[in-house]
């Protein structure tokens, strides 16, 4: 039996490889610190392109409201207001309410009715480092801002060529599609949004007031305004 027994413990020890071993705590802390820079590296890689995903959702953000409501007035025969966030010339706040700068409103408004009837229906906040404003640098000159509007001093700045200023900050669609602001002038304009202190985060919005054509912009190296 004795013989049998070592036999048995001296296959047993013949089978593990020579040399073979577990990792010792220094191999293993190597290895989490060498995944800890590669984490690093790659989170660090991610940072531009989430920054950018955001101001693209915010730039949508400030873009869809308008195509929505042009939409729904003509397939409801009703009239439809946007509204963004911020104090109209003067500092007067808009007869619609007193929304943050940072704050896109929807509001119904039915034929007939006073204006401030109008129903709100959607009410959408950007992030906080992201608002409309344009950020030095942006091309000025009437030739290179957007679809000719404005020369890039007001960050909203809709009611084109209206007498007196018009209305800076709202947009009203009708059952034809066309856009006017709520005194019924025809409205063209533009806006601005941006990443604080961030040149190229910078994103426009034009509308046609005649049509209700609404294009989204871009800011690229030159710096160029470029459709998207």
């Amino acid at each position: 039996m004795k013989g049998h027994y070592k036999m048995k413990m001296s296959h047993r020890i013949s089978n593990r490889q020579p040399g073979a071993r577990g990792f010792s705590l220094l191999e293993m802390m190597i290895v989490i610190c060498i995944l800890m820079i590669v984490g690093g590296i790659g989170f660090m890689a991610l940072q531009p392109a989430l920054k950018d995903a955001k101001v693209n959702q915010a730039f949508e953000n400030a873009m869809m409201p308008l195509r929505v409501a042009r939409q729904r007035a003509i397939a409801e025969r009703k009239q439809y207001i946007v509204c963004y966030g911020i104090a109209a010339p003067g500092g007067a706040l808009t007869p619609l309410g007193a929304p943050t700068a940072q704050s896109i409103q929807t509001f119904r408004w039915d034929v007939g009715t006073a204006l401030s009837a109008a129903t709100q229906i959607t009410a959408i906040t950007l992030p906080q480092d992201i608002g409309f404003q344009i950020i030095p640098g942006v091309p000025n000159g009437a030739a290179t801002v957007p679809d000719g509007f404005g020369n890039a001093t007001v960050s909203l700045d809709f009611d084109q060529n209206v007498a007196g200023g018009g209305i800076k900050n709202q947009v009203m669609f009708m059952p034809d599609g066309s856009a006017h602001d709520v005194n019924g002038n025809l409205n063209s304009g533009i806006l601005y949004l941006a990443r604080n202190g961030d040149l190229y985060s910078s994103r426009a919005v034009t509308l046609y007031g005649a049509t209700g054509r609404i294009r989204g912009w871009r800011l690229l190296a030159g710096p160029k305004w470029f459709q998207q």
